[in-house]
C-alpha cells in the first residue's frame, strides 16, 4: 500500500489537540489514536474517528457492563451486535425488533427528531429483510407546568404520527411520562417489529473483497452533521441553536425506500446490508467492513448528493435519512439499478471493496483519508468508570397515609394526575390499525398490544415499560421491576415472553453517582431476565442526558416482544361482564415506598418516598404463567396487571375500560394503593372459576355490576362516568392551550 502519510492534507494544525477536543475526543483517545495511526489524522479522518468513538456509537462507557445480558435462549437467532435483534416465532418465521433512542434531537426540533427517530428504527429492522409490522414509543416529558412542556409533547407526537402514519405502519403500544427530572432533556424512545422468513435475513457481516458497494435512497446533505456525537455531551441551558442541525425526515421516501430493499432481497443480490444511521456514511461502511474484516475504497464523488460544494468530512458525516449502503454481489448492479430506478431512488457504485483492511476514500482524484479499519472498532476505548453504590433509601413511614382523605377522593387523584391520566389525546393521533392486522392496542384494551402474523392464528405481543422512580429509589431492583412488569405484560394477554430490547437513557456517566445507577440498573435487569429466561437480542444505550450537569432519573426501558399461538385466546383488561367476579393473585403485603401514593398523595419528595416494593422473581415467573394458563384454557374473561396505583388504579381501568360498575366492598389504603409487584388481578364467572386449578392462593376483591354503573368501596359510591371524565380530561385540557402559548 502507498504510503498514506504523504498523500494526506491538509494534516491537522498545531492545535490539533483543541481540534481533537473539539470532536469528543479527550487526550487519552488522542493519543491512542495517534500512536495506532503512526501520524497525526487530517480532518476527514479525524471526524471519522470522533463518530465512531463517540459514546453514541462506541458504547465506551457501557459495553463491559452490557456484557452482563443474557442474550440467548431457545428462541433466539440473532442477538445483539447486528441491527436488531432476532427471535424465531415458528413455520420457518422470524420477528426482528430494536428500540433507540432520539432524546436529544427531539428537544431541540421536537417534529423532526421524533419523526427521524421513527424512520431510523424503522430502518433497523427491515435492513435484516423484515417488513415492520409495529411500531411503540416510550416517552418521557419535564413537568406539565414547565414553559416547554407543552409544545414539545405536541412536536414529538406530531412527528411521531406524521412519520409512522405516513409511511404505514401501525403505531400499537407506548407510554408517555411527566417528571420536573425531563425538563431538561426529554426522552423519545422507539421501537420497531417487523416480520421475517427465516432463510431470508439479511446481515452487516458477510461482505468480500472485490464487490461493489452500493448507495441507495434519499441523497446526501448536510443535515445531522456530527448528530452521534451530539448524542453523546449533555446540553447546557439556552444552547440549543448552537447545536448540530437536526436531520430531516421524508416518510414517503421511506416507503419506498422499504419496497425496493425488500424487493431487491428477494433477487439474492446483496451481500451485506447497512442502514446509515447515526454516523450516517462512516459507521455503515465501516461497520460493514469490520464485520467482513475487509477493507473499503470509496469515491465521494460518486455519492448522490443534494447540496453542491459539499466537502468529504461533510458527506461522510451527514446524518441525511432514509439512505442505505449495501455490498452487492458479483454481477448484480444492473439487477439492483433497475429496481431502485422504478421506484425513483436515488442509486449509485461509490467503491469496491478490498483486501487491505483499510477505508480509502477519495475525492475529485485525491486520497481524502486512509486509514485501518479495525482500530475504528476493535481500539475504541472501553472505559472501566469509577462508580458509586447508590444511597439506600429510608422505609417509607406510611404509618398515617391517608392524610384524611377517603379512598375514592385519591383514586380520582390518581387518575387524574399526569402519571396515570389517558393518553388519548397522544394515541388517537396515530394510525394504529393501518395493514389490517393489530388485533388490540395497548393503549386502550391490554397491558401488550396483539399484532397478528398476517395470514396466520399467530399474534406477536408488545409492551413498553419501565418505572423510573423505582429505579432513582433502588436501581438494581428497578432494573429487575422493568423486566418483571414487561413479562407481566406479555403474559396478561395470554402470550408466551421470548425477549426484550432495551433504551437504556441516563445522565453523564463520567458522574461516579451516575454510574452506579447504570451499573446497578443493568445488573438488575440482568438477573431479572436470566431468572424469567427472557434475554436481551438488541437495545441501545443513551447516556449524558442532562442538562447543566442535572440528570435525567434513570430511565431503562424494556421493549417486550412474546408469542401467542392462536390470538382467538387472548384476553385483554377490557372485556369483563357484568357479575364476574374481581379476583386477586399474588400477595398484598402494603408496600407505598416510591409509589404514585407517595408521590401524589403524601406530596413527598424523591428522597422521602422510600424504597421501591421488593421484586421476587421466582414468584413474578410462577404468577405469570398461572395466569398465561387461565387466558389460554378461556378461564378468565379480563386480565391486568398491577402496577401504578396499585389495586384501585387497575381495577378502575378494568372497569371503565369494560364500561360496567364495580363494587371493591372494604379494603384498607395500603391493600388498595400498594405497589406491591407479582401481582394480576381477574374477572371470572362462576364457571370458570368452578374449573380453576385447586390449590391456587387467591383473593376475591369485588363484583362487576351494570353497565355505567357506580364504583364503590368502603361503603362510598362514585358514578363511573365521574371518574372517566377526570381520567380522560387531563390531557385534552392541558394541550388545549398549547395553541396560545
Amino acid at each position: 500500500m502507498t504510503d498514506s502519510s504523504a498523500l494526506l492534507t491538509p494534516l491537522l494544525a498545531p492545535q490539533d489537540q483543541i481540534s481533537a477536543a473539539d470532536h469528543g475526543i479527550n487526550a487519552e483517545e488522542w493519543q491512542r489514536l495517534t500512536n495506532r495511526l503512526g501520524r497525526v489524522p487530517n480532518l476527514v479522518e479525524l471526524g471519522i474517528y470522533s463518530v465512531m468513538w463517540s459514546e453514541h456509537c462506541s458504547y465506551k462507557s457501557s459495553r463491559r457492563h452490557l456484557s452482563k445480558f443474557p442474550t440467548h435462549n431457545e428462541r433466539v437467532i440473532q442477538g445483539p451486535g447486528e441491527n436488531a435483534g432476532v427471535i424465531d416465532i415458528g413455520d420457518g418465521q422470524a420477528a426482528i425488533f430494536k428500540m433507540e433512542s432520539h432524546n436529544h434531537p427531539s428537544y431541540i426540533e421536537p417534529y423532526q427528531g421524533a419523526a427521524t427517530g421513527v424512520g431510523g428504527i424503522l430502518r433497523d429492522v427491515f435492513t435484516m429483510g423484515a417488513r415492520p409490522i409495529a411500531l411503540v414509543n416510550a416517552l418521557r416529558f419535564g413537568s406539565p407546568d414547565h414553559p416547554k412542556t407543552r409544545s414539545l409533547v405536541a412536536g414529538v407526537v406530531a412527528g411521531i404520527g406524521g412519520y409512522g402514519n405516513c409511511v404505514g405502519v401501525p403505531t400499537v403500544a407506548g407510554e408517555t411520562e411527566f417528571d420536573e427530572g425531563y425538563n431538561g432533556n426529554i426522552l423519545v424512545n422507539a421501537m420497531a417489529v417487523g416480520l421475517a422468513d427465516q432463510d431470508k435475513i439479511f446481515y452487516a457481516r458477510g461482505a468480500t473483497p472485490g464487490n461493489p458497494i452500493f448507495y441507495v435512497g434519499s441523497k446526501t446533505g448536510r443535515d445531522g452533521i456530527h448528530g452521534a456525537t451530539m448524542a453523546s455531551a449533555e446540553f447546557s441551558e439556552g444552547e440549543e441553536d448552537n447545536r448540530p442541525t437536526v436531520q430531516v425526515g421524508d416518510p414517503f421516501t421511506e416507503k419506498l425506500l422499504i419496497e425496493a430493499c425488500l424487493e431487491l432481497m428477494a433477487t439474492d443480490a446483496i451481500q451485506a446490508i447497512q442502514d446509515m444511521g447515526a454516523a450516517g456514511l462512516t459507521s455503515s461502511s465501516v461497520e460493514m467492513a469490520d464485520k467482513g474484516g475487509i477493507g473499503i475504497d470509496m469515491d465521494l464523488d460518486k455519492v448522490p448528493q443534494r447540496e453542491e460544494g459539499m466537502s468529504a468530512y461533510e458527506i461522510m458525516l451527514s446524518e441525511s435519512q432514509e439512505r442505505m449502503l449495501m455490498v452487492l454481489k458479483p454481477g448484480k448492479v444492473e439487477t439492483a439499478k433497475a429496481i431502485f430506478d422504478k421506484y425513483d431512488l436515488d442509486a449509485e457504485v461509490i467503491g469496491m471493496t478490498t483486501d487491505t483492511g483499510h477505508m480509502v476514500l477519495r475525492q475529485l482524484g485525491e486520497v481524502v483519508c486512509d486509514i485501518p479499519v479495525a482500530p475504528l472498532a476493535e481500539d475504541a476505548p472501553n472505559y472501566d468508570r469509577p462508580w458509586l453504590a447508590p444511597p439506600a433509601r429510608k422505609p417509607l413511614d406510611s404509618s398515617t397515609p391517608a392524610r384524611e382523605q377517603d379512598a375514592l377522593k385519591i383514586l380520582l387523584t390518581l387518575l387524574s394526575c399526569p402519571d396515570m391520566a389517558s393518553k388519548r389525546w397522544i394515541w388517537e393521533q396515530y394510525d394504529r390499525h393501518v395493514m389490517g392486522d393489530t388485533l388490540e392496542s395497548s393503549q386502550s384494551l391490554g397491558d401488550a398490544a396483539l399484532v397478528r402474523v398476517h395470514g396466520t392464528s399467530k399474534a406477536l405481543a408488545i409492551s413498553s415499560d419501565c418505572t423510573p422512580r423505582y429505579v432513582l429509589a433502588d436501581p438494581y431492583e428497578g432494573g429487575k421491576q422493568a423486566v418483571a412488569e414487561s413479562y407481566r405484560n406479555i403474559s396478561a394477554v395470554g402470550a408466551t415472553p421470548v425477549a426484550i430490547t432495551d433504551n437504556l437513557n441516563f445522565g453523564n456517566p463520567e458522574n461516579p453517582a451516575t454510574m452506579g445507577y447504570i451499573v446497578k440498573a443493568i445488573e438488575g435487569m440482568a438477573e431479572a431476565c436470566r431468572v424469567l429466561d427472557y434475554p436481551v437480542v438488541s437495545g441501545n444505550v443513551s447516556l449524558y442526558n442532562e442538562t447543566d450537569g442535572q440528570a435525567i432519573p434513570p430511565t431503562p426501558v424494556v421493549g417486550g416482544v412474546g408469542l401467542l399461538d392462536d390470538f382467538r385466546r387472548a384476553t385483554g383488561l377490557g372485556q369483563a361482564q357484568s357479575g364476574d367476579t374481581l379476583i386477586l393473585l399474588g400477595t398484598t403485603a402494603g408496600h407505598l415506598g416510591a409509589s404514585l401514593f407517595a408521590r401524589h398523595i403524601l406530596g413527598l419528595s424523591p428522597k422521602d418516598m422510600g424504597p421501591p416494593p421488593p421484586i421476587d422473581l421466582a414468584r413474578e415467573k410462577e404468577i405469570s404463567d398461572t395466569v398465561r394458563s387461565l387466558v389460554l384454557n378461556g378461564l378468565v374473561h379480563a386480565v391486568h396487571d398491577l402496577s401504578d396505583g396499585g389495586l384501585a388504579c387497575a381495577a378502575a381501568e378494568m372497569a371503565l375500560t369494560s364500561d360496567l360498575g364495580l363494587d371493591l366492598g372494604d379494603q384498607s389504603l395500603k391493600n388498595l394503593f400498594s405497589e406491591d409487584q407479582a401481582r394480576f388481578i381477574v374477572a371470572a364467572n362462576d364457571d370458570q372459576l368452578s374449573r380453576w386449578p385447586k390449590g391456587l392462593s387467591v383473593e376475591m376483591i369485588g363484583t362487576f355490576g351494570e353497565p355505567s354503573g357506580m364504583l364503590s368501596v368502603n361503603g362510598e359510591v362514585l358514578p363511573l362516568e365521574k371518574l372517566r371524565k377526570a381520567h380522560e380530561d387531563w390531557m385534552p385540557n392541558y394541550m388545549a392551550s398549547v395553541a396560545t402559548e
